[in-house]
């Protein structure tokens, strides 16, 4: 998919933390904004399995142990110090926006360093926006792909050139090093790692919790100024809806151009500049992840999937699946419902 990299993996095991639950571990730094910090507590806190029981357990830290400052005027005193980064089953770093030395490539402060050289090998990493460039400073990313908030790419690209930097997505998951765009892209990306932990039925009751949409289609492109278009020019939201009540039919372009009653040319252009990404691509990835849900919450047969998701047969998906998320539908299907292998 477009939107992001993805390392299809089932982590969901005993964790670290309280009866077991996976401990996840959120590292303040001075000048955090408070939006980004509270994201994985809102979100991991609204993971819970069918009887009610939370699945995860969020701690905040700091780097000493010390209270520290965020961009707001208020302080925050954290539940722990950098201890927990030893214990974490993953560690999620938010953004800060009191360290311009890393936007130039500078070192890490000393605290900030010694703190991240707790963390085991193994654990989960996790950025969210500008917390990249703590870990591109730690050289974590290097030579890996990842993604920051898109409007300072450039200047992460002059700072740290061995990431393979991506703004057009809304998150890179790279296995154990996952990565996300800005702000409201983190919420995007903990309720992807959930789904990878325990599967669509857990995210979608986290999603409706936090009253957000468990999946977001479209990149960043969608995000980045544009000229805002007069109110009396059409969109093509219409078609998209209409599109996506007819994934199981073979819809082209030129039927997808029609419903919006524009040209080719016009369509597609409009299209990629609303969504950021071109009609086909986002046909394709919405077919996709209607047969990921398929693969995830039923028995059906990967033939029927693939008719029911637009993919038209088995092998056809296969190759998608294969090209977009390294593995095979049976594969994935054996990942989210181990007891079907």
């Amino acid at each position: 998919m477009s939107e992001t990299r993805e390392h299809t993996e089932h982590t969901a095991r005993p964790g670290s933390g309280t009866d077991g639950r996976h401990l996840v571990a959120v590292l303040a730094l001075p000048g955090f904004p408070p939006f980004e910090l509270g994201i994985p507590s809102r979100v991991f806190g609204s993971a819970v399995g069918e009887d009610g029981e939370g699945l995860y357990e969020v701690v905040v830290c700091t780097a000493d142990g010390a209270p520290v400052l965020s961009d707001s005027g208020f302080t925050l005193q954290p539940a722990a110090g950098p201890e927990v980064l030893a214990a974490a089953d993953t560690v999620i770093v938010p953004p800060t926006h009191a360290m311009p030395e890393l936007a130039l490539g500078g070192p890490l402060p000393p605290a900030v360093a010694a703190a991240i050289a707790r963390i085991r090998p193994g654990t989960r990493l996790v950025s969210i926006c500008t917390g990249s460039y703590v870990l591109a400073a730690a050289g974590l990313l290097d030579d890996r792909p990842a993604t920051t908030h898109w409007n300072l790419a450039r200047e992460f690209r002059r700072a740290y050139p061995r990431v393979r930097i991506d703004e057009d997505v809304l998150f890179v998951d790279d296995g154990d090093v996952l990565t996300s765009a800005g702000v409201s892209a983190g919420v995007d990306l903990c309720l992807h790692m959930i789904r990878r932990d325990h599967g669509v039925a857990v995210t979608n009751r986290a999603a409706r919790m936090c009253v957000v949409p468990p999946w977001r289609d479209g990149g960043q492109a969608q995000y980045i100024d544009r000229p805002v278009p007069e109110p009396t020019v059409a969109t093509t939201t219409a078609t998209r809806a209409w599109a996506l009540e007819r994934l199981a039919e073979p819809v082209t372009l030129g039927e997808l151009a029609a419903h919006a009653r524009m040209s080719l040319r016009t369509f597609t252009r409009r299209f990629r500049d609303e969504v950021g990404m071109t009609p086909v691509q986002w046909l394709t990835a919405q077919r996709l992840e209607l047969a990921r849900h398929l693969l995830e919450s039923s028995d059906l047969p990967v033939d029927l999937v693939a008719h029911r998701a637009g993919f038209g047969s088995a092998n056809s998906l296969r190759q998608h699946m294969r090209s977009t998320l390294g593995v095979s539908p049976i594969a994935y299907r054996r990942t989210f419902q181990p007891a079907s292998a």
